[in-house]
């Protein structure tokens, strides 16, 4: 098996010990205080995921946040090898003009742009931008963009008379090589043929096991070429038992007003995605685990991502191994705070994946030579005390 991808997240909505809200209706800060955003504080992040193995960063979009691409614009200058995996959404701004955007970005980067393909679920925050076309009508024109940029990014002059979207004469001076990878997220049935045609890794959220292999297996019947990964949020730990006292932790602050007036919001969301997450936990504190070490916790106060990977570090290692046995080989993760979980799973996991040869460090060489503390270095620890007789 080649050597999985791990990916971060940078919160550019804000950062806390506890779950943030953001995104899908939720407001931002109403699950817990908000550490300052700072490019600063964001520098940290980027720079410790990238140090620790980590290949890319994640990085949101939405009015609830800071914008995706003039975050991450900032953050190249203060890293050197993390990739920025910026979310975007087509038809807020022209084809052309986002083809340019990237194709800059990637050459100033020196080759250090992904790009998150978010066609939008909520038809509140798109009419917000001025988008006023339903569902269905935007995974349309998503597909006509697509199909221009992609052609931008090849070279050709691209003249475009479409339902959604008309361009004429559109040509890059300069082409990016190689052009950025696109991901793609979507669960209804007019997002899987778009996501088939367009993306080069097909995203879904942190579902059980089974759900994730019909879901692939949907998105494979249309092209068996796409790579897959998956978005989660975890909560690793040295022992089983202090991992889940900090997901409990999470919600001890949660009060039941709170949790109603969440899902009272999501469960207007249109996305297809977000009802798969809302079906997992129902609303309810009850029956959160709905798999070996998946906890749906997360989904009760934010939008989008729902579930989390919490357990001890080997635990969380066989989780991983089976989601890439299933075809799984990118893997988009975050926690809170977003700066100390970034450390706890790249000390404890990467290392035990590295020893089972499912990951390798993409700076070269094993996690000890990159010289990330502690991670993969024998710990002497002294012989017990012989008890009193």
């Amino acid at each position: 098996m080649a050597s999985l991808d791990f990916h971060w997240f940078l919160p550019t909505n804000g950062d806390s010990r506890d779950i943030v809200g953001g995104g899908h209706g939720v407001p931002v800060g109403a699950a817990g205080g908000v550490r300052p955003l700072t490019i600063a504080y964001l520098g940290q992040i980027a720079r410790s995921a990238e140090q620790l193995g980590f290949a890319g960063a994640l990085t949101p979009t939405g009015a609830w946040c800071e914008d995706a691409w003039l975050s991450t614009a900032m953050l190249t200058e203060v890293t050197e090898r993390l990739k920025f995996l910026v979310a975007f959404r087509p038809g807020l701004v022209s084809p052309t003009l986002a083809a340019q955007m990237a194709s800059t970005f990637q050459r100033l980067s020196g080759n250090r742009l992904l790009l998150n393909v978010v066609t939008g679920g909520e038809s509140g925050e798109q009419r917000a931008y001025g988008d006023f076309l339903g569902k269905d009508a935007r995974y349309a024109r998503t597909d006509e963009f697509l199909s221009i940029v992609r052609a931008l990014w090849r070279g050709e002059t691209v003249d475009h008379h479409g339902e959604h979207l008309r361009v004429e004469g559109a040509r890059l001076s300069r082409v990016p090589d190689p052009a950025p990878e696109i991901y793609f997220g979507g669960s209804s049935a007019a997002a899987g043929p778009v996501a088939a045609a367009h993306s080069d890794v097909y995203l879904t959220w942190g579902e059980p096991s089974a759900q994730v292999a019909r879901k692939l297996d949907w998105i494979r019947g249309l092209n068996p070429g796409l790579r897959f990964g998956i978005r989660l949020h975890v909560i690793a730990r040295d022992t089983a038992e202090a991992a889940w006292a900090e997901a409990e932790r999470l919600l001890r602050h949660v009060s039941p007003a709170d949790i109603e007036a969440v899902q009272a919001g999501l469960r207007r969301s249109e996305s297809e995605g977000q009802r798969r997450m809302l079906d997992l936990h129902g609303g309810s504190r009850d029956g959160l685990v709905v798999a070996p070490n998946l906890w749906a916790g997360i989904g009760l106060v934010r939008g989008g991502a729902g579930t989390a990977l919490v357990g001890s570090h080997t635990e969380i290692a066989d989780r991983i191994e089976e989601y890439a046995a299933l075809g799984i080989t990118e893997f988009i993760l975050s926690g809170y705070p977003h700066l100390e979980e970034a450390y706890w799973f790249g000390e404890g996991v990467l290392p035990e994946l590295a020893r089972r040869g499912l990951w390798r460090h993409p700076a070269g060489g094993s996690a000890q030579q990159a010289s990330i503390p502690f991670a993969g270095v024998p710990i002497e620890r002294p012989a017990p005390a012989a008890a009193p007789s």
